[in-house]
């Protein structure tokens, strides 16, 4: 099977993307000059923030040179209008070229669309002008799904948006172990996709908060797991980077591995993910 070259090296970190919240969009002149124009940024979908904060972090993403990537979450539309109106406003703003598909969190259905699955077999993505679109893999699997449920969806909503004439690609939740993240890729490869593939990357923060989010999302936080991202529970105080993370990454792809690229996690603080890019950049340069 033919595969991409993967990244690899000390380009491991070229053509990365980052995730914020609509409130992170404010800071978002204040990095711009520390990404390479047309980075993307995902913007995530919050329950607590309006349809207008995510359209209007959009915006400013594209007048800063970023490329946006707006998230649908599934579970919190609440019927067919709704999601109408998110896409048409998307639209306006020049930001409906790329999604980011997810199920949501709600544990039960505000509407009709129970998964990224739905959304994308409703046809209105592609009635609205997107053309690429991005979904979830789980390296260290969901604490609410199986992992045959898990292939089954990746499976399934790959060839949906392929028979749309969709590009995809997948992004992984974050992890602390580069390891287990380089097995799932190559379980993926031997199943027969070949679609790029983002690796979640927590960026630069406190031991604390990155404790606190992988608890929130299910997360796997074992001592001997965090051990391997150089976090020890015996040691909670002070911040961290994905330094090591990245860097047994880079020394483990191959082109075997297909195209691998990096998707970070800013966790409400962009200015710190954005100086260890920068940092990084001019370390490798």
């Amino acid at each position: 099977m033919a595969m991409a070259t993967g990244i690899t090296g000390s380009s491991v970190i070229a053509d990365h993307s980052i995730e914020i919240t609509g409130k992170d969009a404010a800071a978002l002149g204040d990095v711009a000059a520390h990404f390479t124009p047309g980075t993307a940024v995902n913007v995530t979908y919050l329950g607590n923030e309006p349809l207008s904060a995510r359209v209007e972090a959009c915006r400013v993403a594209r007048e800063h040179g970023f490329r946006p990537v707006p998230h649908l979450s599934a579970r919190r539309i609440v019927n067919e209008a709704e999601l109408r109106q998110f896409l048409s406003a998307l639209s306006e703003v020049n930001a409906n070229d790329e999604m980011f598909v997810v199920g949501g969190d709600p544990s039960e259905p505000y509407g009709p669309y129970d998964d990224g699955l739905a959304l994308i077999r409703t046809g209105l993505l592609q009635e609205y002008g997107v053309r690429r679109v991005g979904i979830t893999g789980y390296p260290e699997g969901h604490p609410n799904i199986d992992d045959s449920a898990l292939w089954d969806a990746l499976e399934h909503k790959i060839e949906a948006a392929t028979q749309q004439s969709m590009q995809v690609s997948v992004t992984t939740q974050f992890g602390f172990d580069a390891e287990a993240v380089i097995q799932w890729i190559e379980l993926v490869r031997r199943r027969g996709i070949t679609v790029p593939i983002r690796v979640g990357v927590p960026g630069p923060a406190s031991v604390r908060r990155l404790l606190g989010f992988a608890s929130r999302f299910g997360v796997k936080s074992s001592a001997g797991i965090v051990s391997k991202y150089g976090i020890s529970l015996t040691r909670l105080i002070g911040s961290t980077g994905p330094d090591r993370f990245i860097d047994t990454l880079a020394g483990r792809l191959t082109a075997a591995h297909g195209q691998v690229l990096v998707h970070f996690y800013t966790f409400g603080d962009l200015a710190a993910t954005a100086a260890w890019v920068l940092a990084r950049k001019e370390r490798i340069s």
